[in-house]
């Protein structure tokens, strides 16, 4: 009976790594990285619920709105050196906003949740409240996009023209302007009634 064994080495015999230390620098580099991803990993935590709520109340759809926030916190942790900054949840609440407003422009008349596709375990109230976003949000995709930034803003993100002024960088006066402007045209196409 043959046993197998390993064949002798061949080559230079083996030697031991060398240790080099590493530079304080690149200590202090390596530790700088896991302080700001703890850093941003405590920013998810804080935010997640604001901006998820956020996101629902452009969205109109859970998924995507899930969808919208990762996508904001992708953008956000590439960009943290600069969000941290100032305020990390403006910064964020900015990204979310400016990528929901992308997907309007792609979607100029989209229809969120169709409500004959609803289950009837929903309920009339829960039916009720989702047609009446579905037709908010159809409403908004209709205004001009500086209109609807300054009205999505104000109305769903509750911020002052001051607050809403700084988040566009543009003055109050044009804030009020926009605005104006957009209630008006909402009520417009409210008064049309041509919106499911």
């Amino acid at each position: 009976m043959s046993t197998y064994s390993e064949p002798p080495a061949v080559g230079p015999p083996a030697v031991a790594p060398t240790v080099v230390d590493e530079p304080a620098a690149a200590r202090l580099r390596v530790g700088a990285v896991d302080a700001r991803d703890q850093e941003f990993v405590e920013f998810v935590r804080a935010s997640g619920r604001y901006l998820l709520r956020t996101a629902v109340l452009l969205c109109g759809d859970p998924v995507r709105a899930e969808e919208l926030v990762q996508a904001t916190y992708e953008r956000t942790y590439r960009s943290w050196r600069v969000a941290r900054e100032g305020d990390p949840q403006a910064y964020a609440r900015r990204v979310l906003v400016n990528l929901r407003v992308d997907g309007w422009r792609r979607t100029r008349r989209e229809v969120v949740v169709d409500p004959v596709a609803l289950p009837d375990q929903a309920g009339p109230d829960h039916m009720g409240a989702v047609v009446a976003r579905n037709v908010v949000v159809q409403a908004l995709a209709r205004l001009p996009l500086a209109q609807r930034r300054v009205v999505v803003l104000r109305h769903l993100l509750d911020l002052t023209e001051t607050e809403v002024a700084r988040e566009l960088g543009i003055s109050v006066g044009t804030v009020k302007s926009h605005h104006a402007r957009g209630i008006a045209r909402l009520r417009e196409i409210f008064a049309e009634g041509d919106l499911r």
